[in-house]
């Protein structure tokens, strides 16, 4: 990456769209997570919807600031998070897993597709 602006990476659009996709589709996953944890693993309800809808709102917030690098640092923790939603539905261990790989994905991949149309 690139160091611009006291180190912090350049913003592409291709990568915008694409990280912006990843926590729009995963918004919708931990948002289900909710009645799953509630009927299937008995979590109680205030929790669930704390965790589920929680880290849905986040990944919308952080999808509308992904103009600015540090909403890349966010959503890194945005993953972690998901990953750690396996603690109530064992499920999301997997699938917080392939958020992360889908998110790293489309960083990088978006500022190789980027820098070398730039050139």
């Amino acid at each position: 990456m690139r160091a611009e602006h006291g180190g912090m990476f350049e913003v592409t659009p291709g990568m915008r769209r694409l990280c912006a996709s990843v926590l729009g589709m995963q918004a919708i996953v931990v948002a289900l997570v909710t009645p799953v944890a509630i009927t299937i693993n008995h979590v109680s309800p205030a929790l669930a919807v704390t965790v589920g809808l929680g880290l849905a709102v986040l990944c919308v917030l952080i999808a509308g600031q992904l103009k600015r690098p540090y909403a890349y640092i966010a959503g890194s923790v945005l993953q972690i998070l998901t990953i750690a939603t396996g603690f109530l539905v064992p499920a999301m261990f997997f699938l917080g897993v392939i958020f992360a790989a889908l998110w790293i994905t489309a960083i990088f991949v978006a500022r190789r597709v980027e820098g070398t149309t730039k050139r």
